[in-house]
């Protein structure tokens, strides 16, 4: 069975119809029973990070994400999901993450920028991407569709992904059976379902 976890931050029913388009069986639950009861978790998010934390953690999710992962299943995080595997983020004050992979989140820094650009950085991107088995057969580089203003800052061995937005980013990552897309899957249409169809071969 596939999870995708409610905690209120967004983007379920998008993410749920994906799954379907791709023959999965796919289901949305909310508590930590339901969490780990599954084969794979989706772990989505559209919102502030320092909310989706504290919601995470009233309902008992952030323990039962961290049990899930210590069994080896596969769990995905995409967007505001993805920001959450990490230590802390810089969005709102200082936040602590989940501690799945070892970094941080940031703003996108206007004076790093090359030429002009808008916050948040919204719309379609090249992503590149490195080996890895979010990607199995697929292009070095596709478009997918961002909607974002921090990004992640972490160790180059957890990324198996990037995208230049005035300066190059991490958009994907990997670690043994943690895997994490700044991009939405969900909204970029055969791209993303691709890489959901390859999650769920994991």
């Amino acid at each position: 069975m596939i999870s995708i976890i409610n905690y209120n931050m967004g983007n379920l029913r998008s993410v749920s119809n994906a799954c379907q388009k791709i023959g999965a069986d796919a289901k949305i639950i909310s508590t930590p029973e339901e969490l780990l009861k599954s084969d794979r978790v989706i772990l989505p998010g559209v919102g502030a990070f320092g909310d989706a934390m504290e919601h995470l953690r009233k309902e008992g999710l952030d323990e039962a994400i961290k049990e899930f992962v210590k069994s080896g299943k596969p769990l995905l995080g995409v967007c505001l999901g993805m920001q959450l595997l990490f230590d802390h983020s810089f969005e709102f004050g200082k936040h602590q993450g989940l501690s799945l992979i070892e970094g941080e989140v940031v703003r996108f820094d206007k004076e790093r920028f090359q030429t002009a650009h808008k916050i948040p950085h919204m719309g379609w991107n090249e992503m590149r991407v490195k080996e890895s088995r979010l990607f199995e057969g697929m292009n070095h580089s596709f478009y997918l569709y961002f909607v974002h203003s921090y990004h992640v800052v972490c160790d180059e061995k957890f990324t198996v992904a990037t995208c230049n937005y005035g300066y190059e980013f991490v958009s994907g990552v990997e670690k043994e059976n943690i895997f994490g897309l700044q991009p939405h899957p969900e909204k970029s249409h055969q791209n993303g379902l691709k890489i959901l169809q390859n999650f769920i071969k994991i």
